[in-house]
């Protein structure tokens, strides 16, 4: 994982990003390699079913997955939907432009975010319509209920009519001189849009754009502006009426999206997202040490078998919890021990997007624009 930050204002930010500058070379020259993988005798079988490319993926890429497809999009702005069944490509289209951020898809509307900051809204492929958001955008779009949300940088949300683009509200609080530019939460519950504003989830009225409840995943601590980056990290991981979500290099934490209060949250590092099924929460820390949670917060097991080895966000599926890491290797663990079942290769580069399913089907994306169909 990379740390990205947007700075704003003047000389103050000038200087803090020099100062991010250092401590990113210094992190890079003194993080431990991993040591080698032990032998694994394969204790469930799996194999790729089929496989497609994209021109490579160098921003924070959610895929989407909806009515049996996968919706992706590369550097180049590609977009393109594919029968999870089959990797059939089933429509693509384009945004002209290189992409900070995408995708987001209701299954009719597909929409990317520019890195000049432009919204682009494909309807099957053929653009809609465009629109400037006037910020820098790290988080895939969330289309709904014919509209189109988005989570700028700076924390304000917009909302705008899919049909025809028209921006019916925006969300927008005062900013801090730091912000985390990184994949944030921006979801649905029922009629609550969950939105990531800083370290705390909030349930905001997707008609007006008024929040309704906030609660607090992760608290600010640390020396300096960097070490108190708490902003949540997407996606947020939904089970019933719990959303759970990590707050970046501060902690872990599930909030009751229907009553509006927190369930738990402990303080542990880490700065990807998290996954989480009925029973337990897992995630990997700062170190690749991966935890998984019971569903009442208490550790129920660790592992540091796949230690420095960059592993991607997890994905629980079936009896198993599934990591990508920086070689473009798929680590597949008992999701009650941690135990290592499977393990299955890419094209060596990294998984970069947290791994999705449909059906049967398991998609992983790696860094450069391998699309890996997966069936354990």
């Amino acid at each position: 994982m990379t740390l990205r930050v947007n700075t704003r204002g003047g000389l103050a930010a000038a200087v803090t990003g020099a100062l991010i500058v250092a401590l990113m070379a210094g992190c890079a020259a003194t993080k431990p390699k991993p040591e080698p993988l032990a032998p694994l005798t394969p204790k469930i079988a799996g194999r790729v079913a089929w496989n497609q490319r994209i021109e490579g993926v160098q921003f924070p890429l959610a895929v989407t997955v909806v009515k049996g497809q996968f919706v992706v999009a590369g550097n180049d702005g590609t977009v393109l939907a594919l029968d999870a069944e089959s990797g059939r490509e089933v429509w693509r289209g384009t945004a002209a432009a290189k992409l900070s951020a995408g995708v987001g898809s209701d299954g009719r509307f597909a929409a990317v975010v520019t890195r000049d900051g432009e919204l682009v809204v494909l309807e099957q492929g053929v653009v809609k319509w465009r629109k400037a958001m006037g910020t820098r955008v790290s988080t895939a779009p969330l289309v709904a209920g014919e509209r189109v949300f988005v989570l700028g940088v700076d924390r304000s949300v917009q909302a705008f009519d899919a049909i025809d683009g028209r921006k019916l509200w925006v969300l927008a609080r005062q900013g801090d001189p730091l912000t985390l530019a990184q994949s944030g939460v921006l979801s649905a519950f029922k009629d609550t849009l969950i939105v990531g504003l800083g370290p705390r989830i909030a349930g905001v009225d997707p008609l007006r754009g008024q929040v309704r409840w906030e609660v607090v995943i992760g608290s600010p601590r640390g020396a300096n502006e960097i070490e108190r980056l708490a902003d949540l990290v997407g996606p947020s991981v939904r089970v019933g009426d719990v959303i759970c979500a990590r707050s970046f290099q501060a902690a872990v934490g599930c909030a009751d999206a229907q009553k509006g209060t927190a369930v738990w949250s402990k303080n542990v590092g880490g700065t990807d997202a998290i996954a989480a099924d009925a029973e337990y929460v897992f995630g990997g820390d700062a170190s690749d040490r991966i935890t998984a949670w019971k569903s009442n917060g208490d550790v129920a097991w660790t592992s540091d078998k796949l230690l420095y080895r960059g592993l991607s966000a997890p994905l629980s599926a079936g009896k198993t919890v599934v990591f990508g890491d920086g070689d473009g290797t798929v680590h597949f663990l008992a999701r009650e021990t941690g135990e290592p079942l499977l393990r299955l290769s890419t094209d060596g580069s990294a998984i970069v997007a947290q791994p999705v399913v449909s059906g049967t089907t398991m998609l992983v994306v790696t860094r450069n624009g391998g699309l890996y169909a997966l069936r354990p």
